[in-house]
C-alpha cells in the first residue's frame, strides 16, 4: 500500500509531505484548491509524461516521492530487475520522480536510476487508478471487451487465441510472398532467372572470389615483384662481390678454424650453420618463385575485366562484392520456390486452412466463457446500478460470434454493453439511451466490480461521484467503505454522503501569500471533519443546524462501520 506521499515544487505545491493510512481516505477541499495534483503526483511517480509546466514557477525542478509498503508480489518484481531493497528501511519500496523545468525527468527506484517505462510497468502492481470520466470511455466498444475478458480471467484463452491468429497470419502472409497471382508469379520468374542467370556467369564462393583478388593482385605487381625478387637474390647468391651466403660461408670457415680453443663458438658455429642452410634454402625457393613468375599481360585484362563485372553486379544488389555468393544462394532459393509453386503452396494451403480451424476452435473456446461471464457480470452491475439510484436499471452484456469475420488477435466476438434504464424499455446500447448521469452511475457500479477483482493494494478514485446526490450518494460511500476494509481507497469528492463514510480525511485548501498561490493539505480530526463536512453541505456560513447534520452524517457513516 501506499504509505507516505511527498511533493516538493510540484505545480502550487511548495513542499508537502502526506503519510497514508489503510481503509478509505477522503480528499476534500473547495473546487480550485488543486486536489488533482495527488492525482498528478502519483501519476508521475508511476510513469505518466513529465512536462515542464509541473514545475513551480521560480523552481529549478519538481519532486514526487512516493513510498509503498512492501509486500512480496513487490519484492519478487524488485528482486527479478535487479533493484536492491533499501538499507535502512527494508520493508518500503521508494520511488522517486524529478521533472526538471525543461520537461526533462529522472526515475529511481530505492535510489537506483530506472527508466520511465519500468515505471509504468510497476504501477499495474501498486495502483489503480478511476478517474472521473472513467464513464466516457466506457461507450467504447473495446472498453466493453476488456472489462469482460479482466473479470472474466480469460488471459490463457485471450492468449491462446491470439497465437493461433498469428499462425494463421504468418501462413496468409507466406502464401502470398510465394507467388501471388500467376501473371505476378510468371514475371517474378522471368526477372529472377535473368538474375540467377546473370550471376551463374561468375564463379561465385568465398574461395573464388579470395582467389581472384589475389591473382589479379599479383598479375597488376608483377613487375616489381620481379624486380624485388631479382635485387634479392643478387644479395643473398651473386657470382662477384658481396653476397649474403658467401660471406656467411666465410664467416663459419674462421669460427671453424679456432673452436678448438674455445668451447664457447660450438653454439656460434651451429647457429652460422643453421643460417647457411636457411639461406641456401631461402635462395632455392626464390629461384624457383622467378621461374614461375607469370607476366601475362593478357591474363591481367581478363582479371580485370572480371572484377569490373563482379563490381557492377554488387552495386545492381546493392551489396560488395564478398556478397554476392550469399546473394547467389538466396536468389536460387526464390527461384526455386516459384519453379516448385504448386507443391509449396498445396502444403502452404493445407497449413493455413488447419490453422484457419484452429484459430476457430481457440476462438470458439474463448467466446464461450465470456458468454458465460457476461451473464454473472450483467446480473452484478444491475444489482450495483439499482442500488444507485436506478431502481428499474437492468444492463445486459451481448457476447456475438461472428465465425465469418476475418480473424482477429482479439477473437471473433462482437460485444456490447445493452442498458434499459426505465420498465418496459427496451435494451439499447449505452451511448443512445443513458444520459451524463446515469451513464456516470452505471460505469461506478462497474468500477466498484472491477475494484473488487484487482489484486493491487491500493484504488484511486478521482470524482466518480459526479452527477450522482442524495440517498445514493450515501450508497455510494458505503461501497468505497465496503472496499476499504480490505484495500487501501483514496476518493476525491464533493459529496458529503460519501465524505462522512471515510475511515480517515484530508482536506485540500489553497492560500496566497504575497501573490504566491499555494496548497495545502492536513489531516482532519473528529471536529475538523464536522465542520469540512458541513462546508460540502453548502452552507455559506456554518450554523448550528449544518454542523448538527454534519455531525449526524459523521456519525451515521461511523456507526455503519462499526455495524459492519
Amino acid at each position: 500500500m501506499l504509505h507516505a506521499l511527498h511533493i516538493e515544487n510540484l505545480a502550487v505545491v511548495e513542499k508537502l509531505t502526506l503519510p497514508l493510512a489503510t481503509g478509505l481516505t477522503i480528499i476534500s477541499g473547495e473546487t480550485g484548491a488543486g486536489k488533482s495534483i495527488l492525482i498528478d503526483a502519483l501519476g508521475l511517480a508511476l510513469g505518466e509524461r513529465a512536462e515542464s509546466h509541473f514545475v513551480r514557477q521560480g523552481a529549478n525542478s519538481a519532486l514526487v516521492e512516493a513510498t509503498f509498503l512492501l509486500s512480496p508480489t513487490l519484492q519478487t518484481w524488485l528482486q527479478q530487475h535487479d533493484i536492491s531493497l533499501q538499507v535502512k528501511h527494508p520493508e518500503q519500496c521508494v520511488i522517486q520522480r524529478i521533472i526538471s523545468n525543461n520537461g526533462r525527468s529522472k526515475a529511481f527506484i530505492n535510489q537506483q536510476a530506472v527508466n520511465v517505462q519500468l515505471l509504468r510497468d510497476l504501477s499495474a502492481l501498486l495502483i489503480d487508478i478511476h478517474g472521473q470520466h472513467a464513464h466516457q470511455s466506457l461507450l467504447k466498444q473495446e472498453v466493453q471487451r476488456q472489462l469482460l475478458d479482466d473479470m472474466s480471467d480469460n488471459q490463457g484463452l485471450l492468449t491462446a487465441a491470439t497465437h493461433a491468429y498469428q499462425h494463421w497470419k504468418q501462413c496468409k502472409t507466406d502464401l502470398i510472398a510465394l507467388g501471388g497471382n500467376a501473371a505476378d508469379r510468371e514475371a517474378r520468374l522471368d526477372f529472377l532467372r535473368y538474375q540467377v542467370q546473370e550471376l551463374e556467369n561468375y564463379t561465385l564462393t568465398d574461395e573464388a572470389i579470395t582467389q581472384l583478388d589475389s591473382e589479379h593482385r599479383r598479375l597488376a605487381n608483377a613487375s616489381q615483384l620481379l624486380e624485388n625478387g631479382q635485387r634479392a637474390l643478387q644479395l643473398l647468391d651473386a657470382d662477384e662481390g658481396y653476397a649474403v651466403l658467401s660471406s656467411l660461408v666465410q664467416a663459419g670457415q674462421e669460427i671453424s678454424s679456432v673452436q678448438q680453443h674455445d668451447a664457447q663458438l660450438t653454439s656460434i658455429n651451429t647457429l652460422l650453420d643453421s643460417a647457411i642452410i636457411q639461406t641456401q634454402e631461402a635462395i632455392s625457393e626464390l629461384h624457383s618463385y622467378l621461374n614461375h613468375l607469370d607476366i601475362d599481360a593478357s591474363r591481367l585484362v581478363q582479371l580485370e575485366q572480371e572484377i569490373a563485372g563482379l563490381q557492377t553486379l554488387a552495386r545492381k544488389h546493392k551489396v560488395k562484392v564478398q556478397a554476392l555468393p550469399q546473394v547467389y544462394a538466396q536468389l536460387c532459393e526464390q527461384l526455386d520456390g516459384l519453379e516448385n509453386y504448386e507443391q509449396r503452396a498445396h502444403l502452404l494451403e493445407i497449413e493455413l486452412k488447419q490453422a484457419l480451424q484452429t484459430y476457430q476452435q481457440a476462438a470458439l473456446v474463448l467466446s464461450q466463457q465470456r458468454s458465460q461471464m457476461a451473464i454473472t457480470l450483467a446480473a452484478q452491475i444491475t444489482r450495483n446500478m439499482q442500488c444507485l439510484g436506478m431502481p428499474s436499471g437492468q444492463l445486459s452484456i451481448v457476447v456475438t460470434p461472428d465465425i465469418d469475420a476475418s480473424p482477429s488477435p482479439l477473437g471473433m466476438d462482437k460485444i456490447e454493453f445493452l442498458v434499459s434504464a426505465n420498465p418496459g424499455q427496451a435494451p439499447k446500447s449505452l451511448q443512445k439511451v443513458a444520459s451524463g448521469g446515469e451513464l456516470s452511475r452505471i460505469s461506478l457500479a462497474i468500477q466498484v466490480i472491477t475494484a473488487q477483482k484487482s489484486g493491487v493494494p491500493t484504488l484511486v478514485f478521482d470524482e466518480v461521484d459526479v452527477g450522482i446526490g442524495g440517498g445514493t450518494a450515501e450508497i455510494v460511500g458505503q461501497l468505497l467503505q465496503k472496499l476499504g476494509e480490505n484495500r487501501q481507497v483514496l476518493c476525491i469528492t464533493h459529496l458529503p454522503q460519501v465524505a462522512c463514510q471515510g475511515h480517515h480525511h484530508l482536506q485540500v485548501s489553497k492560500t496566497v501569500r504575497k501573490q504566491v498561490t499555494q496548497t495545502q493539505i492536513k489531516a482532519l480530526n473528529v471536529q475538523q471533519r464536522i465542520e469540512e463536512i458541513a462546508r460540502m453541505l453548502g452552507g455559506v456560513e456554518m450554523t448550528p443546524q449544518t454542523l448538527a447534520h454534519a455531525t449526524e452524517m459523521l456519525q451515521r457513516g461511523t456507526h455503519s462501520m462499526i455495524g459492519d
